[in-house]
């Protein structure tokens, strides 16, 4: 695989959607819709056997119709029985890469296999990055590129997503939409013929644009090949692995869904393990893995302290924590004695830190930066943001607003709701420590302005503290992993 190769792949100066339809529910009309509505600035072709115009594109007969040297993407929306000779066209016009979404190849049996083999050893022979077959499509941000033949177009960010399963890329895109942290490139492998994901996440290692890879297996071939492979991808930027085919019968879903064999589970988890990769457990743990990666920084040790607006939160967090591989500190007694001139005598005194309904307008602030400050402390947990945004909305609500001063004190809690989200970033950003906010409300009001402003400082505000915790171990894993490495 060449390096010009992916930089056609996903940034290529112009792209062809072969197979262009009028009709709004066919590939090749969604493919070449999502790449001009998502803004995608360089050359733009179509081709359609009548020559029809497509969105305004007009399309041509044939490939060699184009110009050559304008394009080195082809986005292949035709059938398999016409792409061996769509790829001989290709290369004659200098396209250097391709991304097959046909079916029909290797998921398909003997016949299928044997066409998929075909495909490989043409594209292998001009020159041509082959993508796919039986693929979704390609996302790249940095060149406002959705060439795929489904939504969504995440936003903009440091994650770089390679799947062998196209729903999974959209599941992972709709979270990326979802919590504001977003995506540098997305891939959906399909058949992987000739491109694996190891491939592709080689590539993200080196890419400047992307702090870290996330992937979906579902088929081992060689799993000496690619433990290796993935070592030394997991040495340069974290990588968040989810697998399918764990169980008998998601072997054999993998097996008719890509054609792929399940590798020993076992022997997968033990490699993960050894190499430093995260293996997440569904889908959301493998998305807030990476999102956390991409915008929290490393913790330098174990030691987390809970701070929360009510008990409850705090002792199932505190539960979480010490079944992980994280220390609910002690509180050290001089933070003990700072924090007691901010809060009433009946606050805990201890970790987790439950300010008992004490805390006055600047209270959360500064036992955050307390807290952070502290030597004794490498984390932090916050619990019960949104609260007074939550009391606001029943006032916006009811029938007295915004009368008998309810206009005033709903705008108050709002604007506190979003002071301590701000608060959080900014002292996490200039401590280097981790601090993760978790709420209920991230799912149930995303419109509360607590997780709203913890989404617009570009961190996760997440459903629950156990999820809170369980990146955060993982945050922490990844930093032991590379101080135990002097990386």
């Amino acid at each position: 695989m060449t390096r010009s190769g992916f930089d056609a792949l996903f940034d290529p100066k112009g792209v062809v959607v072969a197979g262009a339809s009028s009709h709004p529910g066919k590939f090749g009309f969604v493919a070449l819709h999502n790449i001009l509505a998502s803004g995608y600035d360089g050359a733009v072709a179509a081709t359609n056997r009548e020559g029809i115009e497509v969105l305004g594109v007009q399309s041509v007969g044939d490939i060699d119709d184009l110009p050559a040297d304008t394009y080195d993407l082809v986005f292949v929306c035709t059938p398999a029985a016409a792409n061996l000779d769509l790829l001989r066209a290709c290369a004659r016009k200098g396209i250097r890469a391709a991304f097959v979404t046909s079916a029909g190849y290797g998921e398909a049996g003997d016949d299928g296999r044997a066409a998929e083999a075909e495909l490989v050893a043409l594209a292998d022979e001009l020159g041509i990055l082959l993508a796919g077959p039986n693929g979704q499509g390609v996302i790249s941000t940095p060149s406002r590129l959705c060439a795929q033949i489904v939504a969504p177009y995440p936003p903009a960010g440091r994650i770089g997503i390679a799947s062998q399963s196209g729903n999974f890329v959209s599941s992972f895109n709709n979270l990326a939409a979802a919590t504001g942290i977003g995506v540098s490139r997305a891939v959906s492998a399909g058949n992987a013929a000739a491109v694996s994901i190891a491939d592709y996440l080689e590539f993200y290692a080196d890419d400047p644009h992307t702090a870290v890879g996330l992937a979906y297996l579902e088929g081992v071939t060689d799993g000496r090949a690619l433990f290796e492979r993935l070592r030394a991808i997991a040495a340069k930027k974290p990588l968040v692995v989810l697998k399918g085919g764990a169980t008998s019968g998601g072997a054999r879903a993998a097996a008719s869904h890509t054609g792929s064999l399940a590798a020993d589970d076992a022997v997968f988890d033990g490699m993960c393990r050894q190499a430093g990769i995260v293996r997440a457990v569904d889908v959301e743990d493998a998305f807030e893995a990476a999102a956390t990666f991409a915008t929290q920084p490393r913790p330098k040790g174990p030691r987390t302290v809970v701070v929360t607006t009510a008990g409850g939160w705090g002792v199932v967090t505190a539960d979480a924590i010490t079944r992980s591989e994280l220390e609910l500190v002690a509180l050290p007694d001089d933070l003990r004695a700072a924090i007691d001139e901010k809060l009433p005598p009946r606050w805990s005194r201890n970790n987790p830190i439950d300010l008992a309904g004490g805390e006055t307008r600047d209270t959360i602030p500064e036992v955050l930066d307390l807290v952070a400050g502290h030597a004794d402390v490498d984390a932090i947990v916050y619990l019960g943001l949104g609260i007074q945004s939550n009391q606001a909305r029943l006032m916006r609500a009811g029938r007295f607003y915004p009368d008998h001063g309810l206009e005033r004190i709903v705008a108050y809690h709002e604007r506190q709701d979003a002071r301590f989200a701000e608060a959080a970033a900014e002292i996490s950003q200039r401590t280097g420590k981790p601090i993760l906010t978790a709420t209920e409300l991230a799912v149930a009001d995303r419109d509360n302005a607590g997780p709203a402003a913890v989404r617009a400082s570009e961190r996760v505000c997440y459903a629950t503290s156990q999820r809170a915790v369980r990146a955060l171990e993982h945050l922490w894993r990844d930093a032991r992993f590379r101080t135990r490495r002097g990386r």
